[in-house]
């Protein structure tokens, strides 16, 4: 896919970044608007706590066990055509889980919608860096891509709640007509591509395979420490296979002629800072935000969509995303911006932990709306980040690393402040007073989480600071600049 001469960025420039935009957007409302509707969807069929669990964690089960293989394959068998093809999956999957008479079929749906998301998320994402121009142009499109998508989130969570009022099938059938509109957009503004060179040489089935079997086995094992009361065995067994696989990977890795993953794209210190750095700040965003939800809906009594219109103030950063945030990081680049980013979530989980039986929402509107204004300063520079410095052919691959360890990001999240949660407020029978001290105790979890991020992406400030003597002496032969600031 050729990229987009600046004299040519007009209407049709945007208006693919609007579909791709469409894309993203659809991905993060689809998580929140169904994590709202689940207690009617249990009661309506009847559904075990287990398999409710499991309608959610379906998803995420698929979209992290082959996120990785969907990023590369967009680079191998052509971006247009994995984001054509996996979005009209997204759809047929969509509509079968409205269809569902049974919490297996549900189950069933939500997993396979994971699994196209793994193709078209990357795939959207390698679409933006390779149509437009490295520097302010390309960074500005993926902050406004990165804004949409959490802002997708947050209004999905209220969409959620109106929708499930009307009657929860809606919760699958409205994503239906939006998917329907961006793919005949799609088709039509979504430039055609040839064959790429990595896919003429063949393809590494043994690598996919190993991958997608150890993407599969570290998320379910990870997602099975939410579901407290089953056995801790078959959690161990997952992720020590898991383990084992990761050395069968890189081995059949460095042995493949054309292989899947090429190892050498990890001596890229800024790419696997900002994947890092990723992980620990969606993790604890997630982990954060279901607390809230927890706090608000259990302790509290606040219905469903009470707390979802209370929780939309940590969606600001679908305004200050394309608005702020490239002034921002044109100035200061990105590590200062992210660096920012993850003091600023520091403070607002921080101004949560001494939270009250009875709090009213100016208490906590502090912590949601600087929550907000953090991930905006955190999340676009890290996609940046995550995929500046690596080649066109690899940017599918760069993309499909950097969603990968956010989807694993969120289920370490959410699952470490479950068992924190689960370990304090032992018993159905815990005090009020008990749940909120168990609750504290929990949003410990996300503090500890965003300190580490900034020790991590602290790194970055001292490559920006060698990436700028380097550049007033002059660059040594071999030398990669990883300062992250826009070209």
């Amino acid at each position: 896919m050729s990229t987009i001469p600046a004299a040519r960025t007009g209407r049709r420039s945007w208006a693919l970044l609007l579909v791709l935009c469409g894309a993203i957007f659809l991905e993060g409302s689809d998580v929140a608007i169904l994590a709202v509707a689940i207690p009617t969807i249990r009661a309506d069929l009847s559904l075990t706590t287990g398999t409710a669990a499991w309608v959610m964690s379906g998803y995420v089960l698929g979209y992290a066990g082959f996120t990785l293989l969907g990023g590369r394959a967009a680079d191998l068998l052509g971006r247009r055509r994995m984001f054509l093809t996996w979005l009209g999956v997204f759809l047929v999957f969509s509509l079968l889980g409205g269809l569902a008479t049974d919490g297996w079929m549900l189950v069933a749906a939500r997993f396979a919608t994971g699994v196209a998301a793994a193709f078209m998320t990357p795939a959207a994402m390698s679409i933006i860096t390779t149509s437009y121009p490295q520097g302010p142009q390309r960074d500005k499109a993926m902050l406004v891509f990165a804004g949409v998508g959490a802002g997708g989130f947050s209004l999905g969570l209220v969409i959620g709640g109106l929708l499930t009022e009307v009657g929860w099938r809606w919760v699958f059938f409205a994503p239906v007509f939006l998917t329907g509109a961006i793919l005949l957009a799609a088709l039509r503004l979504l430039p055609s591509e040839g064959r790429s060179g990595p896919a003429e040489r063949g393809y590494d089935l043994p690598g996919a395979a190993s991958a997608a079997a150890t993407m599969l086995l570290f998320a379910y094992g990870i997602i099975r420490l939410e579901h407290r009361g089953e056995g801790i065995e078959l959690t161990l067994g997952a992720l020590a296979a898991g383990l084992v696989l990761v050395a069968a990977f890189i081995l059949i890795e460095r042995r493949a002629k054309a292989p899947l993953v090429r190892l050498g794209i990890f001596r890229k210190a800024t790419m696997v800072r900002a994947d890092l750095a990723a992980l620990l700040f969606l993790g604890a965003f997630f982990g954060f935000q279901f607390i809230v939800t927890l706090y608000l809906q259990e302790l509290r009594g606040w219905s469903s969509l009470q707390a979802a219109i209370a929780l939309i103030a940590m969606g600001c950063d679908a305004v200050l995303a394309p608005t702020l945030i490239p002034r921002l990081v044109n100035r200061y680049g990105n590590s200062r911006v992210v660096f920012g980013g993850f003091l600023l979530a520091v403070v607002a989980y921080g101004l949560f932990l001494p939270v009250g039986m009875d709090w009213s929402y100016a208490a906590m509107f502090p912590s949601l709306i600087i929550a907000g204004t953090a991930f905006a300063f955190a999340y676009g520079p890290l996609t940046i980040a995550a995929t500046d410095s690596v080649a066109k052919e690899e940017q599918g691959l760069a993309g499909g690393l950097l969603y990968t360890f956010t989807q694993f990001g969120s289920a370490v999240g959410i699952s470490a402040v479950t068992a924190v949660y689960g370990a304090t407020a032992a018993g159905a029978d815990a005090s009020p007073g008990t749940v909120l001290d168990a609750y504290r105790t929990a949003l410990v979890v996300p503090v500890a989480m965003v300190l580490l991020g900034a020790a991590v992406s602290a790194f970055g400030l001292r490559s920006t600071r060698i990436a700028g003597q380097r550049k007033s002496a002059g660059p040594a032969a071999g030398d990669e600049v990883n300062d992250g600031a826009p070209g």
